[in-house]
């Protein structure tokens, strides 16, 4: 696939995952503007206050997980990260986080792998559940592991087939965008990428990448 097309898919994921905030700061300024009940105002204030909130979340989400956040350095702080993660998933307070993740740091492409993986846990946890992230760098690379769990799990057989390499490129939909991204970044380090779902109400990512 060529960079611009995997940008596109990319853009597209994002516009996708971005209008549902956007357009509801949108939809509460116009009801601002026409509201004059002091009570009805405020709750309009408070509801563009979420959707503000809802989309500089993703925003520090995708930034560490598909843009060149952190700096011009190796390593990026798995700090930002474990943030990026509670921000967009925990704030609700549908999904728990468990993280295990005892680096400090991790290298940009671990930790975009890492991203995405929760992006795609997160995703199937679709009435809520815990999300267990956990990464540890050995002598010969670094194993991250991502577990979702949940009352409902769902996940679209395109994203493990994307995930594994098990598709043509020239099919990848932008849904697909981020299971492509952990496949490429992992294959081209010349590592793993595994997925287990096997057990209900718990889906398992794994990848381990070679130092």
């Amino acid at each position: 696939m060529k960079s611009y097309e995997f940008a596109s898919l990319l853009c597209s994921r994002l516009c996708h995952d971005l209008l549902s905030p956007v357009g509801a700061l949108n939809n509460g300024l116009e009801l601002l503007a026409d509201e004059t009940d002091p009570e009805m105002r405020e709750r309009c204030l408070e509801l563009l206050a979420d959707s503000a909130r809802a989309s500089a979340n993703k925003l520090k989400f995708f930034r560490l997980a598909f843009g060149a956040a952190g700096g011009f350095g190796d390593e990026v702080e798995t700090r930002e990260a474990r943030a990026a993660i509670e921000g967009l998933f925990g704030a609700e307070g549908k999904v728990d986080i468990d993280w295990m993740v005892a680096e400090e740091r991790m290298s940009k492409s671990a930790l975009k792998v890492l991203l995405n993986l929760v992006l795609l846990g997160g995703d199937a946890l679709v009435r809520g559940g815990t999300l267990a992230i956990g990464a540890e760098k050995h002598g010969s690379g670094i194993d991250i592991v991502v577990r979702a769990e949940g009352s409902r799990i769902i996940i679209d057989p395109e994203l493990k087939k994307a995930l594994v390499g098990d598709c043509n490129e020239e099919d990848i939909a932008p849904r697909a965008a981020a299971a492509w991204l952990v496949h490429c970044l992992v294959t081209d380090g010349g590592g793993q990428v595994q997925v287990a779902d096997g057990e209900e109400g718990v889906l398992v990512f794994g990848a381990s990448l070679p130092a």
